[in-house]
């Protein structure tokens, strides 16, 4: 639920910026004043300037692929390291996993848009994308609870982090995670796709969020609207009440620790978490706090960009530059890849 929506007549006076070059997309939209139902959608996209198409498909390739070897590659790292079988890391391959389908739900649409200019995408398609998008944002909003949730019971209560943090526990907290994220979006896909499209098909936004895809809607959709403002509220805060109050007994538990070396210890124990909590809801805060009136559609795309192609990316970086213990798995899984190399080669 990114990109904000404020739908206005076309008007041929109007001098769009670089993200919206409404001209070049003329050609394909539909008219629907026989209010015959839609069959696709235009998005709207980044830019339709040439001169930035290409550079930005080079920028959004090398973020892509970051993505995936980061997020692919933290996920092998905790596989194959057993010093790595542990709750903490079993709910960050679970983020990464996320990480990687969450960025493959929107970015191979946009290059596609950028490189070819194909920014058609059918009714059943754009249901599919808006399916999974709602459902991978919605698991790494309960997943980053669940770690802020582990983190406490590690620093307040590392005696009973063994009992505690069983198997059967994490794999309960992130069961319910993805039945979260499934109910989530099939509640807001459904309602969004029984309204009625009978208007405009041009979305203004770069994939099929639920937000701009509902306004295009010719019917009613006051329910709708407060239905995905409900769910998305719920989803939101509760679990940055799990994160916040988990975190005020974990600085709390700090400031009592009397040695340095503790200290230090119990602060790096959360430190990757809370950075990726920190650019995770700080988008979101930024996109929905502000009053509506100092929003523009140019910095609301630039907002949702970060928010599902750049995080995505950052989330692994992170980890791996932060944590000792993937940074130790790396280098002891290139330390072997080397020593086979070798033997390979003598």
């Amino acid at each position: 639920m990114i990109c904000s929506v404020r739908v206005k007549p076309i008007d041929v006076d109007f001098q769009p910026s670089i993200f919206m070059n409404q001209a070049s997309c003329d050609s394909q939209i539909t008219s629907k004043e026989d209010n015959t139902e839609v069959s696709d959608f235009i998005l709207l996209g980044l830019t339709n300037a040439p001169e930035l198409q290409i550079p930005l498909f080079v920028i959004f390739i090398l973020i892509y692929l970051i993505t995936l070897l980061g997020n692919l590659g933290m996920i092998t790292l905790i596989l194959l390291d057993s010093r790595l079988h542990t709750p903490m890391y079993f709910f960050l391959s679970n983020l990464s996993l996320v990480d990687f389908c969450y960025s493959s739900t929107v970015t191979p649409k946009v290059m596609a848009g950028l490189l070819i200019g194909d920014k058609v995408v059918s009714y059943n398609a754009c249901a599919a994308q808006m399916f999974f998008f709602a459902v991978f944002a919605t698991v790494e909003n309960y997943l980053l609870a669940s770690m802020a949730y582990d983190r406490y019971i590690a620093v307040c209560k590392p005696l009973h982090y063994a009992t505690t943090m069983t198997t059967g526990v994490c794999a309960h907290l992130t069961i319910v995670s993805y039945a979260c994220g499934i109910l989530n979006a099939s509640v807001n896909v459904v309602d969004t796709f029984s309204l009625s499209f009978c208007m405009s098909n041009v979305v203004h936004c770069f994939f099929c969020d639920i937000p701009a895809v509902m306004a295009l809607s010719c019917s009613d959709k006051h329910i709708s609207e407060l239905i995905l403002v409900f769910i998305s509220s719920f989803n939101v805060f509760f679990a940055l009440f799990v994160i916040f109050i988990s975190y005020m007994f974990i600085f709390i538990t700090i400031l009592k620790i009397q040695s340095g070396e503790g200290y230090q210890k119990a602060l790096s124990t959360c430190a990757s978490h809370l950075v990726t909590v920190s650019l995770f809801y700080g988008t979101v805060i930024v996109m929905y706090l502000q009053p509506s009136s100092h929003h523009s559609m140019d910095t609301d795309k630039i907002s949702s960009v970060f928010y599902t192609m750049v995080i995505p990316m950052l989330n692994s970086v992170v980890y791996s530059l932060r944590d000792k213990e993937v940074k130790n798995a790396f280098k002891k899984v290139a330390e072997k890849a080397k020593y086979s190399l070798g033997v390979v080669y003598k």
